[in-house]
């Protein structure tokens, strides 16, 4: 059910993603940064529709973040999310990480899963290269959440 994203699932990333920035809930992306990074993505699929997506972006040598985290409306409190963000944790691990975060106005769904709130001013400057292209920027009012995969 969970797998790799593919070249021709960028649209339908792009759209899911979409839904969510029009209302404020996750920085939207362009197409083409979804093609540059088709390789962090895994989809939920469900007799071949994408139901959930979710990527995981390496940040240094030893962190990582979940992001573009969305399940298609709908489809809520199936584990969907649950399964996406614990494939991306398992790779994270198996990739010699040490600290996976997530910035999200979702803090109780990371909680659930073992993340525990963080200041933001703990994440190194390169983590918010991306947030200069939100228009909350520099206000920004998400929560910061971290989990250390070494203890997985």
């Amino acid at each position: 059910m969970i797998r790799r994203a593919r070249i021709p699932d960028a649209r339908t990333i792009h759209q899911l993603l979409l839904t969510y920035a029009k209302e404020g809930q996750l920085l939207g992306r362009s197409l083409a940064a979804i093609y540059d990074s088709i390789r962090d993505f895994y989809v939920y699929e469900e007799d071949g529709q994408i139901l959930g997506i979710g990527a995981l972006a390496i940040c240094w040598e030893n962190l990582a973040e979940v992001r573009s985290l969305a399940v298609v409306p709908g489809q809520y409190g199936k584990g969907i999310g649950r399964q996406i963000v614990e494939k991306c944790l398992y790779e994270a691990k198996d990739l010699g990480l040490q600290k996976v975060f997530a910035l999200t106005y979702q803090p109780e769904f990371f909680k659930k899963l073992g993340f525990v709130e963080i200041d933001k001013a703990q994440l190194p400057q390169k983590v918010w290269g991306d947030c200069i292209n939100c228009v909350k920027f520099p206000d920004c009012d998400e929560f910061a959440l971290a989990i250390n995969v070494l203890d997985l």
